[in-house]
């Protein structure tokens, strides 16, 4: 790799690192915005749920250098798999202590 082809690709990186950011800013401020302005619970809730999710995808993609290409897709069913156990794990321990405090009351 010749020096100008490793300073394009410097830059690129660096590039793709300050969009990452300026959208990760965005997105967490479009989520203060929200609860500042005072919406309704619900589209707040909808507002700031989506925004969380597209956090997500910005941190995966500028961040972690995660993608679907095909180098980096086992990566990504990793993260993806290890989301569904701890998601089955959470989900399941809400239930079950919802349950026991129903039957409580």
């Amino acid at each position: 790799m010749t020096d100008g082809e490793h300073e394009r690709e410097k830059h690129r990186e660096l590039r793709s690192y300050v969009v990452g950011f300026a959208a990760a800013v965005a997105l967490t401020s479009l989520a203060f915005l929200v609860v500042a302005v005072g919406m309704t619970s619900s589209t707040a809730y909808i507002i700031i749920g989506a925004a969380a999710l597209a956090q997500v995808v910005v941190h995966f993609r500028f961040f972690l250098h995660i993608g679907l290409q095909r180098s980096t897709r086992d990566d990504l069913q990793l993260i993806l798999f290890t989301t569904l156990i701890i998601v089955l794990m959470a989900g399941g321990t809400i239930w079950i202590l919802g349950n026991l405090h129903q039957r409580m009351m």
